[in-house]
C-alpha cells in the first residue's frame, strides 16, 4: 500500500528538506516503509548522507501543497527529534525511520527503512472530496516533468469542481498555489 505523506530529512549541515512522498507501507502496523526518492532530489541526497527521515501523516492540504510545489523550507515547521531526526511540529502521526538498505534504480532507487520511533501529535480531521482533489492535484504537480503542463492542466480541470463544491478556504488557497505552479512551468 502507498501512503501519501510528507517526509522530512536534513543534510549533514542540518539544512532541512520537507517533501511530499508516497512511501510503500509494509504492513498495517507501519513497522517498515520503502521510500522511493528521485535520484535528483534533496531527499535522496539527504537520505544517502544521513540514513534517516521522518514520515508524517497530515491532513493539512496547504502544507502538502507547499511541500509539493517546493515552497516550504521547514523554518518554524520542524523541531529536532532525539538528536537524529527532524519532525513536523504539526502533523497527525509521524514515523522516524532508518535506512537499512538501498536497491538501485536509474530513476527512483528504493530505500528500505525500519521504524525506530513513532508518535501521534493530534487527531486527524480527515479528508473531504475537496481535500482529496487538492491532494491529487498536488501529486500531479510533482509529475509536471513527466506528464507535461497540458496534461496536468487537463487533469486538474477535472478535479476542480470537487474543490469548488466541498472545499473550504484552505483548499482554495492550496488550489491556487498549485495553479500558479503549473502556470509557471
Amino acid at each position: 500500500m502507498i501512503l501519501e505523506a510528507i517526509v522530512t530529512t536534513s543534510d549533514a549541515a542540518g539544512v532541512v528538506n520537507v517533501a511530499p512522498m508516497g512511501p510503500e507501507v509494509a504492513d498495517e502496523a507501519c513497522s517498515r516503509f520503502t521510500l522511493k526518492p528521485f535520484h535528483t532530489s534533496r531527499t535522496y541526497a539527504n537520505l544517502r548522507d544521513t540514513g534517516v527521515a521522518v514520515i508524517h501523516i497530515s491532513d493539512d492540504v496547504e502544507l502538502l501543497t507547499a511541500a509539493a510545489t517546493g515552497t516550504v523550507d521547514g523554518e518554524g515547521l520542524v523541531e529536532p527529534l532525539l538528536g537524529r531526526w527532524v519532525k513536523l511540529i504539526d502533523c497527525c502521526r509521524w514515523f522516524a525511520v532508518e535506512v537499512e538498505s538501498w536497491s538501485d534504480d536509474a530513476l527512483r532507487p528504493r530505500a528500505e527503512c525500519r521504524v525506530s520511533h513513532h508518535g501521534e501529535q493530534r487527531p486527524m480531521f480527515g479528508f473531504n472530496r475537496g481535500k482529496h482533489a487538492v491532494l491529487e492535484a498536488a501529486i500531479l504537480t510533482t509529475r509536471l516533468h513527466l506528464l507535461g503542463q497540458a496534461e496536468v492542466r487537463r487533469q486538474m480541470q477535472e478535479l476542480y469542481p470537487l474543490v469548488e463544491k466541498t472545499g473550504g478556504l484552505a483548499e482554495r488557497r492550496a488550489w491556487r498555489r498549485l495553479e500558479l505552479t503549473v502556470d509557471d512551468e
